[in-house]
C-alpha cells in the first residue's frame, strides 16, 4: 500500500465520531512503536515530521523509515509536514513525496495568512498525486521545536473568520486554537488550580464553545488540534524518580480530547507524550541497569513505553481502533 493523503481518512473520521492520531516521529524506534501499535489496534495513522525532525534525522531517512513501516504493517499511513514555516519548505516536502503538509502562517496577518496558504494549496492540489493541506487560524502558546509563542501572546481562533478563510484558501483541514498548548509545560501555575490531595496542576478547560461555533459555520469540515499531549503523570513520575526534574509539567486532560474527537476534530497532534514515554523508558532502564551500555537495551525499553502509550491513545482517546 502506498502513502495516502488525509482526504478520505478525515471523511471517515468525521462521520464516525473519532479522530486520527498525528504522531511526531524523529527516529526508527518511534516510527516502529507508533506503527506497531496502530497495526495491533487496526487503526489508520498519521506520521508527522517537524522542522526539528528534518534537521535531526534528514528528510530522506524519515521518508524511507515511513515507507518501511508501510511495507511492514500494510497500514494506510499519511506522511505529514508539521508546522511548515514557508512555501519553500512545503514545496520541498511535496516534491519529496509527502502526502500532506501544514503551512503555518498563523503568526501573520489574516490577509497574509490567506495569501501564503492559498499559494501552498495551489501547488499541493496540482501535484500528482493530490497532496492535502492543513492551515492554521489562531495561535497556541508553548514551545515545539522552532515554534515558540510566549504565554499571553496566544490567541483563540475567531469563528467569524473561518468561513472566509477556508473559502479563499481552499485548505483541506484547519488547525484551531481553543486552549491547547505546545510542549510538556503547557500552562503556567497561575493559569491552573492545584489538586489539594496530589498537588498536581489542573489546567483550564478547553473552549468547546468556540469549537461548536466553528463546527456550525463549517459543517463537515475537518478540524485539527495541535498541542494536545496530556503529559501523563505516571510517565512524569517515572522520569522524576529516575533522575529527571520535570516540575509542574501538565497537559490537556484526555476526557476533553475524547470529547473533541467525537465532534468535528479529525486530527489530534501528539508529540510531547511520545518524548515523555521514550525518556521514561530510557531513564528507568539506565537507573535500574547502570552496567548496561548497549543502546538496543535502553532505547528498546523506550520504544516499548511509546508503543504502550500510542495504543492507549488510539483506544481510549482517539477512538480510531478497528476503523480500517
Amino acid at each position: 500500500m502506498p502513502l495516502v493523503n488525509t482526504k478520505e481518512m478525515f471523511e471517515k473520521a468525521y462521520k464516525g465520531g473519532y479522530a486520527i492520531g498525528a504522531f511526531n516521529c524523529n527516529n526508527m524506534e518511534i516510527v516502529q512503536a507508533i506503527t506497531e501499535a496502530a497495526k495491533e489496534c487496526n487503526s489508520p495513522v498519521i506520521l508527522q515530521v517537524s522542522a526539528g525532525a528534518r534537521k535531526y534525522a534528514k528528510p530522506i531517512y524519515l521518508k524511507k523509515m515511513v515507507e518501511a513501516a508501510i511495507e511492514d504493517t500494510g497500514l494506510p499511513i499519511v506522511l505529514h509536514l508539521d508546522h511548515g514555516a514557508d512555501f519553500e519548505i512545503c514545496k520541498d516536502c511535496i516534491d519529496a513525496g509527502f502526502t500532506s503538509v501544514m503551512i503555518d502562517a498563523s503568526s501573520k496577518s489574516f490577509e497574509e495568512n490567506i495569501a501564503l496558504t492559498r499559494k501552498v494549496v495551489e501547488y499541493a492540489h496540482a501535484h500528482v498525486p493530490y497532496v492535502t493541506v492543513e492551515a492554521e487560524l489562531g495561535t497556541l502558546a508553548g514551545i515545539e521545536d522552532e515554534v515558540v509563542v510566549e504565554h499571553g501572546a496566544e490567541s483563540y481562533t475567531s469563528p467569524e473568520d473561518v468561513e472566509e478563510f477556508v473559502r479563499r484558501t481552499g485548505c483541506d483541514s484547519l488547525a484551531i486554537a481553543i486552549g491547547t498548548s505546545h510542549g510538556a509545560f503547557k500552562f503556567k501555575p497561575e493559569q491552573c488550580t492545584r489538586d489539594p490531595e496530589t498537588g498536581i496542576l489542573l489546567p483550564p478547560p478547553l473552549r468547546f464553545d468556540i469549537l461548536e461555533e466553528i463546527t456550525k459555520r463549517l459543517p463537515g469540515f475537518p478540524i485539527v488540534l495541535h498541542g494536545a499531549s496530556s503529559v501523563n503523570q505516571d510517565l512524569v513520575k517515572i522520569i522524576n524518580e529516575h533522575g529527571g526534574k520535570l516540575k509542574d509539567a501538565v497537559g490537556v486532560p484526555e476526557e476533553q480530547l475524547r470529547k473533541a474527537a467525537r465532534s468535528a476534530v479529525c486530527k489530534i497532534n501528539i508529540d510531547s507524550d511520545l518524548r515523555l514515554a521514550m525518556t521514561a523508558g530510557i531513564r528507568e532502564h539506565l537507573d535500574v541497569h547502570p552496567d548496561h551500555f548497549d543502546p538496543r537495551q535502553y532505547v528498546g525499553d523506550g520504544r516499548t513505553y511509546v508503543k504502550k502509550l500510542v495504543k492507549h491513545k488510539i483506544m481510549e482517546v482517539l477512538g480510531s481502533n478497528d476503523k480500517i
